[in-house]
Parts: C-alpha cells; structure tokens; sequence
C-alpha cells in the first residue's frame, strides 16, 4: 500500500468523502474483517468502482481501534468509513461500535456493518450501537462487487460525511 500526503480539505469541499492528493481524489476506507478471503474480496471489489479508494485492513477490533487513535493522536486523517465484521476476535463487532460511539473523535466516523449474519437480532443490536447502515455480506464472491459498487454510489460519492478535523 502506498504512502500519500492528504491535504486538508477547504471550505468548498467540506462535507466531501474524498480527499485529494495532488490532482486526483481518493476515499480511505478501514476494513475490519478476520476471514483473509472476504478482506481479498472486499479489497478486489472496490478495485472496480468509480472512486479511488485506498482501504486498510484490521483483523479485528482492538487492532482497528489503535488503528483510529494512533492516528487521531497523530493528527493523521482518519478513514471516511469503516466496514466492519461482527465476529471478530478480542474486540467484536458490537464492542467497536461501542468503544466509536464513545469516543469523542471519533463518534461522526460512519460505520457500516458488513456481516454474513442475518439475525435480527444482529441487526437490531447494531443499530442500537449506532451502526449507520447494515449490509449483508454477499454469499457469492462474485457480488462484493456489487455491494461495493452501491457503498461507492451512496457512501462516497452521494452522502456529505462530517469532515475530519485533521
């Protein structure tokens, strides 16, 4: 993955997902996601969408969640959207969105939950912990495109998301 300087954005671009890097604009994502398979997929599925997206990948939530704060204290750009699993390891799916929600710098960050689960109870359970969307992860491998197609047209490049502070 390669390293890039992110500018901040101005008042005419404020509420844009996208941040510029030199002359072309490209989306960060954070992939929390354990199944090396599905984070392949995933990373190959947005490789086809119309924005430039650079995604890192934690592989489970406590590691994501010093992903965040590291560069929060480093006044690095955080991720304009995060797409986390459920089933994690150490830190879940539910305790991460707890753990944002509770953190001040962090409580705007958008998350969406990508989950292979489709109890109710799961669903419910995210939106109570203030998951912004619930998508269900795709059973054919070949429909992560299409998952990370709709995620591009609505999350990147139609919804105003908060801008980052740094």
């Amino acid at each position: 993955m390669e390293s890039k300087q992110y500018s901040t954005p101005d008042a005419s671009t404020l509420g844009r997902s996208q941040y510029e890097t030199g002359t072309e604009q490209r989306s960060r994502l954070l992939l929390i996601e354990n199944d090396p398979d599905d984070a392949r997929r995933a990373r190959e599925a947005f490789e086809t969408v119309a924005t430039e997206t650079e995604i890192e990948v934690a592989t489970d939530g406590a590691a994501a969640l010093e992903f965040l704060r590291e560069r929060v204290e480093e006044s690095e750009r955080i991720p304009d959207l995060v797409l986390l699993a459920l089933d994690l390891p150490e830190v879940d799916g539910f305790e991460f969105l707890e753990n944002v929600r509770d953190d001040a710098d962090l409580v705007q960050l958008p998350v969406l939950v990508l989950s292979d689960s489709s109890a109710s109870s799961d669903v419910h359970e995210s939106y109570e912990r203030a998951a912004n969307a619930y998508l269900s992860k795709p059973s054919d491998p070949d429909e992560f495109e299409t998952v990370a197609s709709a995620i591009d047209r609505f999350w990147l490049r139609r919804v105003s998301l908060p801008p980052h502070g740094f």
